[in-house]
């Protein structure tokens, strides 16, 4: 089995290709702006080295909504030259970590952060929200490292980690048997979307 993982949910971006026989061909690169399109040269690159692939997993996040739609977008358009299966794991389950237990911590905005427990590649419950007290309470006295793929002044002992392109490949090797294709896929929402309806303007000159 040829399986293509896509991982663009932190600022280090990465996209691997693993084979049944051979060792996992990872490419690292950051993800901002200002390197957008080092994701597509390296998808590129493997794609002209290796084929077309018979999976293709994205790194749902959470994390970069942009990031993860670019991944989306593009592992649909590789899918339908490839006909590949397409499946979605949440980025957090594939930190590049030699633990099997940890948490993962993140910024969700509006003065809230995520917490997501992971163990042994699996998410044990769904993402919870908390403000900043409330998560240091939660995990200063953890008994299981904890991370964040980006600095948060607000948590100076959490370690600094990526998820990885290549973890994600091993984990669908891994759960290939309990793993549902998908013909879209979504990244992780952390709230409900906040949509601010027009006010309604009243124009006299429309009144009869």
């Amino acid at each position: 089995m040829k399986t293509l993982a896509l991982e663009l949910s932190s600022g280090r971006g990465s996209v691997a290709w693993l084979a049944d026989q051979g060792d996992c061909d990872v490419r690292t690169f950051a993800n901002d702006r200002k390197h957008s399109g080092m994701f597509f040269r390296n998808l590129q690159d493997l794609s002209t080295k290796y084929g077309s692939p018979d999976v293709i997993v994205v790194g749902l996040g959470p994390g970069s909504y942009t990031g993860v739609r670019i991944a989306i977008a593009a592992a649909i358009g590789f899918r339908l030259t490839a006909r590949a299966r397409l499946l979605g794991l949440p980025s957090v389950c594939a930190m590049e970590t030699d633990e099997c237990e940890f948490c993962v911590i993140g910024d969700a905005r509006r003065e809230s952060f995520f917490l997501g427990c992971v163990r042994n590649g699996k998410l044990v419950n769904n993402f919870s929200l908390h403000t900043g007290d409330e998560l240091l309470t939660k995990i200063v006295d953890a008994d299981v490292p904890v991370y964040a793929s980006e600095f948060l002044p607000a948590f100076p002992n959490v370690v600094l980690a990526y998820p990885s392109a290549a973890r994600l490949a091993e984990l669908t090797r891994e759960r290939m048997g309990e793993m549902i294709d998908s013909e879209i896929l979504e990244p992780i929402y952390l709230r409900e979307p906040h949509i601010t309806m027009p006010r309604r303007v009243n124009n006299p000159g429309m009144q009869r």
